[in-house]
């Protein structure tokens, strides 16, 4: 039989205190329970761990070489319970999320801060990558859970739609008029952002299989890695340019850009994605929680986002 954690801190607080009189009163048993914890060890083992002197207890050799031991097993034990407790009430541990790369204008910035602030304790490991590169993140156990924007490869992964945002095209050309259809796109000089994750970006996809229904090619003219840029670009004439009605209505929008509709609606589905079956961390948990708030907010606010 093994020595269960009660016989050792049974034993090892009957050393320290001398009697198990004193034990049981330290340790809320009585003292006949004591007593009986400790014949039960020096009977399974043909030892006796203590001499019991007129006065007090008094560790017998195999009780010293017990001892140390017995005391290093309840400090990693105990340990061990403060670290979860800690983790559990939010006191510790690490949130461990992705965000689609245009975040910050669904307010997870705002988010972040508002978790940080409520739980400062807890350590915020976020990566905010193309929503097809978060996918894989979370399938790959690099990160627990995310946001992206669909579609993105689900295999593996439970995926909870959010919030959905129409998507806009970008121009500063003023003889341009919409609705825009696809035609009008692959004519255009197309200006697209996130030129490292390419056609895997789930807008992208979106267009080049509408591209594909009518026997056209969608081939950007410039590429970039960040919105912001690309609107830029869109504002000095370069070109034109898709983005989500988020982007549009935020403040890193140049003067002088027209935002037109699409010929057939498209939208960003915002989403939230974990591993199928996967059981969250507390800290995560939490932080996917005041992410599905902040969206829901958002949505109510718009009903256009429903």
């Amino acid at each position: 039989m093994s020595l269960s954690l009660i016989q050792l801190r049974v034993f090892v607080t009957a050393a320290r205190c001398g009697s198990f009189t004193a034990a049981a009163k330290q340790l809320h048993m009585s003292q006949p329970t004591v007593s009986e914890t400790i014949r039960r060890i020096e009977q399974s083992y043909g030892t006796p761990l203590f001499v019991r002197g007129a006065r007090r207890l008094i560790l017998t050799t195999p009780g010293e070489e017990l001892m140390p031991l017995a005391e290093q097993t309840l400090a990693s034990a105990d340990g061990a319970d403060r670290a979860l407790k800690a983790i559990t009430g939010l006191q510790g541990g690490v949130a461990s999320f992705g965000l689609l790369r245009n975040a910050k204008h669904y307010a997870m910035a705002d988010l972040l801060t508002s978790f940080h602030a409520r739980y400062p304790n807890v350590r915020l490991r976020v990566i905010g990558v193309n929503s097809a590169d978060v996918a894989d993140l979370v399938r790959d156990g690099a990160l627990e859970a995310g946001l992206v924007v669909l579609p993105v490869d689900t295999r593996e992964l439970s995926v909870t739609p959010l919030l959905r945002d129409e998507v806009v095209y970008a121009t500063s050309h003023s003889w341009r008029t919409g609705p825009v259809s696809i035609e009008d796109m692959a004519a255009a000089n197309l200006i697209l952002y996130d030129a490292h994750a390419g056609w895997r970006d789930p807008t992208r996809r979106q267009l080049a299989d509408r591209a594909l229904l009518r026997g056209l090619v969608l081939e950007p003219l410039i590429e970039v890695e960040q919105v912001d840029t690309a609107l830029e670009l869109v504002a000095a004439g370069a070109g034109e340019t898709i983005v989500s009605k988020a982007v549009a209505e935020s403040s890193i929008s140049p003067p002088g850009i027209i935002y037109l509709p699409l010929e057939e609606p498209l939208y960003d589905t915002v989403a939230l994605i974990q591993k199928d079956s996967a059981i969250l961390s507390p800290a995560t948990r939490e932080l996917a929680r005041l992410a599905r708030e902040t969206l829901a907010d958002l949505r109510s606010s718009d009903p256009a986002r429903s």
